[in-house]
């Protein structure tokens, strides 16, 4: 058999008849086909740092949200100045949707304004309607229980939160489950407030900053640039920091220490393990089919 072994050319061809074993690889071509990392492109530290803008904005947003709420249930604001404010908020969104919208025609617009005011309409009734009930929703709840629940839902809604720097236009189960934790926890912390106009008031924010403040942001994400994403951030950021300042020193630190180590540490360690990723590809692996 060596005699034939010599002379006879190997082929990977398991049908045909050769004179070598079944598990024969010649010398020559062991692990030749061996790639490490065969897709992968190393991110910089300023990249990865603009990819986490968006989850400094949705942290940033949950403790604005929480110094809304101290200050309406300490009557350090005024209901009506946050639901004007609101109202404010909303149209200048909508304003930036609209100049963002340039795949419809000039009809689709048209309906599309039209279904957006009715609904705007209904979800304002809504809340209305429904503020006397979230107000005594918790009421055999002791504030504890109340204060660990939102702690605890806050912080599902950002781990689940879509962080894409773009939509698809496709919703995310994770994205539904947070936007569902987000206003849940504002549902509960909502009943700890003195009257129904403040209920309203914080269940009108809330519903903009989570449910259609994200959905914004990815429209715009698509096309907007670095300074205008870092702008934002710095916005929203100072606003929450300026909301909790001069309520709680420790929230303060809590909140510096979370934007500090999501926008600088956690993209120097994202970028510092990447010399530790070790994909290994090869002909063993499952046949990947190309679409041309």
């Amino acid at each position: 058999m060596s005699n034939l072994e010599g002379e006879a050319e190997w082929e990977k061809a398991l049908w045909k008849l050769q004179p070598f074993p079944d598990n024969y690889i010649p010398p020559n071509a062991f692990l030749s086909a061996l790639r490490r990392n065969p897709n992968f492109t190393p991110l910089t530290y300023p990249a990865v740092v603009v990819l986490s803008f968006t989850v400094t904005q949705h942290i940033a947003t949950i403790f604005t949200l929480l110094g809304v709420f101290v200050r309406l249930q300490l009557r350090l604001l005024d209901p009506r100045v946050l639901v004007c404010v609101s109202v404010l908020c909303f149209v200048l969104g909508y304003v930036v949707w609209e100049l963002s919208d340039r795949e419809r025609t000039r009809e689709e617009r048209r309906k599309m304004r039209s279904a957006s005011f009715k609904s705007s309409i209904l979800m304002f009734l809504f809340l209305v309607s429904l503020s006397p009930v979230l107000r005594t929703l918790t009421a055999a709840t002791s504030s504890d229980s109340i204060w660990a629940l939102s702690a605890a839902l806050f912080s599902l809604s950002a781990l689940l939160a879509d962080y894409s720097s773009a939509g698809d236009g496709t919703e995310r189960l994770t994205s539904v489950l947070s936007i569902n934790a987000a206003m849940s926890s504002s549902v509960v912390l909502a009943s700890r407030l003195p009257d129904d106009l403040s209920v309203f008031a914080l269940m009108l924010f809330a519903t903009h900053v989570f449910a259609l403040f994200p959905v914004v942001r990815h429209r715009v994400s698509a096309s907007a640039t670095v300074a205008l994403q870092a702008f934002v951030t710095f916005l929203i950021s100072i606003l929450a920091l300026a909301l909790v300042w001069t309520l709680s020193g420790v929230t303060t630190a809590l909140f510096a220490a979370v934007f500090g180590f999501t926008t600088v540490v956690a993209p120097g360690l994202f970028v510092w393990a990447q010399k530790y990723k070790n994909e290994i590809r090869g002909p063993w692996d499952v046949a990947v089919p190309k679409v041309n």
